[in-house]
């Protein structure tokens, strides 16, 4: 089984996401940047761009992104958006 971390996806209107994730893809200002369990801590300013959430049963949640930060410290990665809504 894939190693896991705690993730959550949040808004100013409510929370979009929160659990366990294997991976989770974003899009920095410099670039496009994965997350796996275990990464070094980081801070990022978030372009306007989707993030992929995917878990360990294969599952994967994609929420449309208008920029805010994403944070990874401790195994708990969190997406802080302006503005996020689920993806069709």
């Amino acid at each position: 089984m894939a190693a896991t971390m705690q993730v959550e996806v949040v808004s100013p209107e409510a929370r979009l996401y929160s659990g366990d994730a294997t991976e989770v893809y974003a899009r920095s200002l410099d670039g496009e940047i994965g997350i796996l369990a275990g990464h070094q801590p980081v801070l990022l300013a978030l372009a306007e761009a989707p993030v992929r959430v995917k878990t360990a049963d294969g599952a994967e949640h994609r929420f449309e992104v208008t920029g805010g930060f994403l944070q990874f410290k401790d195994n708990r990665l969190t997406v802080l958006a302006d503005d996020a809504r689920p993806a069709d």
